[in-house]
């Protein structure tokens, strides 16, 4: 068992013990907690608990360790390198000068039977999922400006003709994210064939996450009451006919059903979240869908690039594991101890199963920001493209072609240059697919209809056309070659973003550098990857490794805390980032908020 969820448990196991009613000594509680003071975990089977009589197999090793018993292990730090090391009970009480516990009555049942491991284990993996589900809030966000959608779906009427908490509360999130985008779409034109609406993993994602999000909180609700309860048995206490005297009084507070009702929740809302982000991930990286972004979101030729084709096959990957983990845990319950435990929740079986799941969400999420923040630069780089365009354009429109000799005059003439432009600008964005000489000849050449219908059947008219489409062609090429290398070397999309979503963008590009995939960035070596070619798996890798070190959640619950101004939730809340001691190890879903 990792040595997080050990320690977790044995906190909890305190506190439980704390409530007073399981009739242990205050040195019995003290004692867990010294072990903890000097980091001195238990080493514990991962598997061998049904969560019925609590976990008692697992929490037998914890009390085995107070005791010194000799043929337990523990994790703890080496007195000669600081590393961690496996050591013997006893002999780590003994270097750490902590005196074996001799068990009075009552104690050894009252520390083996309990739910601790399965409610610290789910109170871990709570944590890790509203986590995750204020960063799918955010990478909403980003994926309306990458796929040009509009925020019109996240207004206030919808939530309040249809008042779901939750729906209410991401839709306003995910609205203030995206406050002051230039990359918005909200000026809806319905004189081109294009859809009036968004799809549905952008337009309905505040109605997708908000029932996730209601279902988290029951879960956290859940497991904060498991967390502060007395839960072996027998516990001590009065009963309506003994009220002034104490008895031993025999129960089952040690059934975790409750823990697997919330676990099981939390596995399912991973796997909706999961199905929503794989499908704003896949509408980027597909031109047919992403409203003007090349395939497999390169900013070089098409035909010999596919950098993010494995991220959309490993996403595929990700989200067919994560439907498999949100089979319930809880209808595969066996009869156990000779019919006694017939009933058994195995709550942390399933606990497990939900921390394995929330990694492959987080897995999934890390792929989807590292693709949707190409995304933006992609929009970022063709808005640029398109500026300078533009003078080209009107500079070679006007002095390309003589306009006297074809009796052309000047309000027809700007009529004709605005059409063309919009048609120009139409076509680039529509045949994405394509090399960018093809792509811009094509444009140009798409030019010639509505240049000869609007001028004189002339040989003048031929010259003159031939010149411009030529011209134009050739410097418009280069111009795209130029402001590409310019963007790839130092651009940014920060400028066009809202307020949220640019906050994670920068955190993404400049603190955890993760830089702009370009035609040199999986060829070069890198300073990030020891000298070695970077590869796609080192850039999720790095997102990921922020996730679990806290500094990306940090910058999660900093957009939170502006999108909700005066919310004393957010207002207290501090992020930090948190090492495990094990080996160096970032510690798993144990980041403190």
């Amino acid at each position: 068992m990792p040595e997080s969820w050990v320690r977790a448990a044995m906190l909890v196991r305190a506190n439980s013990l704390a409530q007073g009613a399981s009739g242990v000594r205050y040195a019995t509680i003290s004692a867990i907690l010294a072990l903890l003071q000097r980091d001195i975990i238990p080493v514990i089977p991962l598997r061998g608990s049904i969560s019925a009589s609590g976990d008692l197999s697992p929490l037998a090793y914890i009390a085995g360790v107070l005791e010194g018993n000799p043929s337990l292990y523990v994790w703890m730090k080496s007195n000669s390198d600081g590393q961690r090391q496996v050591e013997r009970a006893d002999t780590a009480l003994a270097e750490n000068s902590i005196t074996p516990l001799t068990l009075g009555a009552r104690e050894a049942l009252a520390l083996v039977n309990g739910t601790s491991i399965s409610a610290a284990v789910a109170a871990l993996a709570s944590h890790e999922a509203l986590l995750l589900a204020s960063l799918a809030q955010l990478l909403t966000a980003m994926s309306v400006e990458g796929l040009r959608g509009t925020d019109e779906s996240f207004l206030p009427f919808f939530s309040q003709v249809c008042p779901h908490d939750g729906q209410a509360e991401c839709a306003a999130n995910i609205l203030s994210f995206l406050t002051g985008s230039s990359l918005v779409a909200r000026d809806h034109s319905f004189t081109k064939a294009t859809l009036r609406q968004d799809r549905y993993s952008i337009r309905t994602a505040a109605q997708w996450l908000g029932p996730c999000v209601e279902d988290i909180l029951l879960a956290h609700a859940q497991i904060s009451v498991e967390l502060n309860s007395a839960t072996d048995n027998p516990l001590i206490g009065t009963s309506p006919s003994h009220k002034d005297t104490p008895k031993v009084l025999h129960g089952g507070n040690f059934q975790a059903k409750a823990v697997t009702s919330a676990v099981e929740k939390i596995r399912q809302a991973a796997q909706s979240i999961g199905r929503m982000l794989f499908t704003q991930c896949t509408e980027l990286i597909n031109p047919a869908t992403s409203r003007g972004l090349p395939p497999n979101l390169v900013i070089t030729e098409p035909s010999r690039n596919f950098i993010f084709k494995g991220t959309d096959i490993l996403i595929a990957a990700l989200l067919s594991e994560l439907g498999f983990l949100a089979n319930p845990v809880g209808t595969h319950v066996q009869t156990a101890e000779m019919g006694n435990q017939a009933l058994n929740s195995l709550a942390f079986i399933s606990a497990r199963y939900t921390i394995d799941a929330l990694d492959v969400l987080a897995q999934l999420a890390a792929a989807h920001l590292v693709a949707v923040c190409q995304a933006l630069d992609l929009r970022a780089f063709h808005h640029q493209f398109i500026r300078r365009l533009k003078s080209l354009f009107h500079e070679l429109f006007d002095q390309g072609i003589d306009w006297q000799s074809l009796l052309l005059g000047a309000a027809a003439r700007e009529t004709l240059k605005k059409r063309c432009w919009i048609s120009l600008v139409d076509f680039l964005e529509a045949s994405t697919s394509l090399d960018s000489d093809a792509r811009i000849s094509g444009a140009v050449m798409n030019l010639q209809p509505l240049l000869l219908g609007a001028l004189p059947a002339c040989s003048e008219t031929i010259r003159g056309l031939r010149s411009f489409t030529q011209d134009f062609s050739q410097q418009a090429t280069r111009l795209y070659g130029d402001v590409r290398d310019e963007y790839v070397t130092h651009g940014s999309a920060e400028a066009l973003l809202g307020h949220g979503t640019r906050r994670l963008y920068n955190y993404v590009r400049l603190k955890l550098r993760v830089p702009f995939v370009g035609p040199e960035t999986l060829t070069a070596p890198g300073e990030e990857s020891g000298g070695r070619r970077v590869t796609m798996g080192d850039l999720n890798g790095r997102v990921r490794r922020s996730m679990t070190e806290g500094g990306l959640y940090g910058t999660v619950v900093d957009c939170l805390r502006d999108a909700n101004p005066g919310n004393e939730t957010f207002e207290k809340a501090r992020y930090v980032d948190v090492k495990d001691a094990v080996r160096g190890q970032p510690r798993r879903c144990t980041s403190k908020l």
